[in-house]
């Protein structure tokens, strides 16, 4: 009789052939949609200022590598998302320059400083993208306005007006009471002012829908971070005195970045909750505070500050949110 081997291991004991450069791979293509709406709105300049994060931040990590003497992981595309999801997070309007130290910044201050992939405290990208806020404010919030495409043109961009997104063009009617609040579908689809990669609803969404599909990411934090500030929105309008209209909310959620956020820089592996409890909480967080920059802060946006301040608690949130060994809940009582 044939003899059959019990193998024991330590763990882990799930396999899976999901690797760092799969998953990389994986949401820069579920980018893409909302790479090329933003390419289509702002014309050559955006695509100068794609191009110059990504091989800035490639450049970087991998000139840093080299001077540390540490294994080259460039090929990881974990530096190129970076790279992409600053620039989709920028104004198309924004010198390249300013680009260039937004990607050193992300890459060699956020991530490489802090020990390198999986060791950074924050989202890199978010993290470049509030430095330049900070640094750059006017250069920031300076956003092109084109509805004839003329940025393809060349010289005729200047045709292009500097002008509000339309979430503060929201935000301005809510406070005044009166205006004229931005078309909503245009909102939707992506054809109005706003950075690179935050103007189309529509596109993010699909790229959303293909990582969920592809279970790269989990649909606990977007989906409680968006449900948590829905419910913000409702209740501010309920507590401010005014009339309630449920409208306002359908834009808040197409600007602003908040679906970027949620689906894109909010999942990150590195810097979100793994526990299930802790994912709930870090949405309901990110939630509340998108809501509170946003309507009680001088900016219409908010979801960057709100990602980083939420990355900074995610230590404590898995600290209290940690599942009990099995049997020590009964010991303990």
């Amino acid at each position: 009789m044939e003899e059959k081997l019990l193998n024991v291991s330590s763990s882990p004991h799930v396999r899976d052939n999901s690797s760092t450069k799969s998953i990389m791979r994986d949401v820069v293509i579920a980018l893409l949609p909302a790479t090329l709406v933003g390419l289509y709105n702002f014309g050559v300049r955006a695509l100068l200022v794609i191009l110059t994060t990504c091989v800035t931040c490639v450049l970087a990590e991998y000139i840093w590598q080299k001077l540390m003497k540490q294994p080259i992981t460039t090929g990881d595309f974990s530096a190129l998302l970076t790279g992409l999801l600053l620039a989709l997070n920028l104004p198309a309007t924004l010198p390249l320059w300013m680009c260039v130290i937004g990607g050193v910044f992300a890459i060699i201050i956020a991530k490489q400083l802090f020990g390198g992939l999986g060791q950074n405290f924050m989202n890199p990208a978010l993290a470049g993208r509030c430095f330049l806020m900070l640094s750059f404010s006017g250069s920031m919030t300076s956003f092109l306005i084109d509805k004839g495409n003329a940025i393809w043109g060349g010289a005729q961009a200047i045709d292009g007006i500097s002008g509000a997104t339309p979430l503060f063009q929201v935000k301005e009617v809510s406070a005044a009471g009166a205006g004229k609040l931005p078309d909503l579908l245009d909102m939707f689809l992506g054809t109005t002012g706003g950075t690179i990669g935050e103007t189309s609803a529509l596109a993010l969404l699909i790229g959303a829908a293909y990582l969920l599909i592809r279970k790269v990411i989990d649909w606990k934090i977007p989906v409680v971070y968006i449900a948590s500030f829905v419910i913000f929105n409702l209740l501010y309008q309920i507590v401010s005195g005014g009339d309630f209209v449920p409208y306002p909310v359908l834009y808040e959620l197409c600007g602003g970045g908040l679906i970027l956020g949620a689906f894109f820089m909010a999942t990150d592996y590195v810097t979100s909750p793994i526990t299930p409890k802790g994912k709930i909480i870090f949405g309901i967080l990110l939630g509340l505070l998108t809501g509170l920059f946003r309507f009680f802060g001088e900016s219409a946006e908010g979801v960057s500050f709100a990602i980083i301040i939420g990355n900074l608690c995610v230590p404590l949130i898995e600290r209290y949110t940690v599942p009990k060994a099995f049997g020590k809940e009964a010991k303990e009582k």
